[in-house]
């Protein structure tokens, strides 16, 4: 099982959206225990100070050495950004190095595999230490085609969806899945990216190192799999992307295949063109458009989660407001108030 005592690389990109991996285990992982982030940029703070304003106990250091000389140890080094196109480039792989040097094994959710570069493979090979490139696709033999078997499970599934990618969906699936828990609800959480099975979620998938003719079924499989195992009251889907980013559009395969029973939305918003796509005519959606094609393809938004990056706590709360008087449905601020008004209305569900 792979889990044990861990290490972060961000590269000097901790700040950055860039670094969403990194930023969801400094919030909190059940399968590693976060004891540092390698960062020059911000060498010497708190991580948790950087990423969510309060402490975290996790001390960012300049280097891997620095790390090994206060006396620490490890065992695994994650990459913790994602760079564009999924490469590791050149600059990244002199933290690699140095963390195969030092005897860590590597965990890397980017598509490029870190065993697929000659000298980091030699090196940790030489080291004895483990390569885990988690974004590597299963073989076709081992996938999963839909069968509809989906219609056994007789409890609520909520998928948590965005207006766009790189919104914080994952953290709002994972804040709900741990609120209800703490209310003594059986809620379960199906990953469906890296960094959800980073954090140690116990079903999912990796959706986009997923043959297309198989991503139907795999997601039918995990939440049958969590269903049957688990007997949970609650099934919370962490979405991918959004319905309508022309660069990668997602989410219908959560309303169709999963057969969810209501959407949470994710939106911010300030954003205007879609993550990174500036120079392209379509925009984000405006939430009630959004709702308005969930609603047309099936299911209901029974409430929405705010990205509030950028945004003063005063301004947040007075868009919040904004939105529920428009919407009608409820609308938080997880970063700033957590997700309970969402967990109470997500208990009307239960039966």
């Amino acid at each position: 099982m792979i889990t044990g005592k861990a290490i972060v690389i961000t590269g000097g990109l901790l700040k950055t959206n860039s670094a969403k991996t990194a930023h969801g285990m400094v919030r909190g992982s059940d399968r590693f225990e976060i004891l540092g982030v390698i960062d020059p940029e911000l060498a010497g703070q708190d991580a948790g100070d950087v990423v969510e304003g309060k402490p975290a106990g996790i001390p960012i250091y300049s280097t891997i050495k620095e790390f090994f000389d206060k006396g620490n140890s490890a065992d695994y080094a994650i990459i913790g950004v994602a760079t564009k196109g999924g490469v590791i480039p050149a600059s990244l792989q002199v933290y690699i190095k140095e963390a195969i040097q030092h005897g860590l094994s590597i965990i890397n959710g980017l598509h490029e595999h870190v065993a697929s570069i000659p000298e980091l493979a030699d090196l940790a090979k030489e080291k004895g230490v483990q390569l885990h490139d988690i974004r590597k696709p299963k073989p076709f033999k081992e996938s999963r085609f839909w069968t509809g078997e989906i219609l056994e499970v007789k409890c609520p599934k909520i998928a948590v969806l965005g207006t766009d990618c790189a919104l914080g969906k994952r953290t709002t699936t994972r804040f709900l899945t741990k609120a209800m828990q703490k209310e003594n609800i059986k809620a379960e959480m199906i990953y469906t990216g890296q960094t959800g099975w980073m954090q140690g979620s116990k079903y999912g998938f990796i959706f986009d190192a997923t043959l297309n003719d198989f991503i139907s079924g795999e997601i039918e499989g995990a939440v049958l799999n969590c269903y049957r195992n688990e007997n949970p009251d609650i099934i919370l889907i962490e979405g991918q992307s959004s319905l309508r980013n022309p660069s990668g559009p997602c989410g219908s395969e959560f309303i169709y295949s999963a057969r969810v029973d209501g959407v949470i939305l994710q939106h911010h918003p300030k954003r205007v063109h879609y993550k990174d796509m500036d120079y392209f005519p379509d925009l984000v959606a405006q939430p009630a458009e959004e709702i308005d094609l969930i609603k047309k393809m099936g299911t209901k938004t029974v409430g929405m989660a705010l990205n509030t990056t950028g945004i003063p706590k005063e301004e947040a709360e007075e868009l919040r407001d904004a939105y529920e008087k428009e919407l009608g449905i409820p609308v938080v601020l997880p970063l700033y108030e957590g997700v309970g008004r969402l967990v109470s209305e997500l208990k009307k569900l239960i039966k």
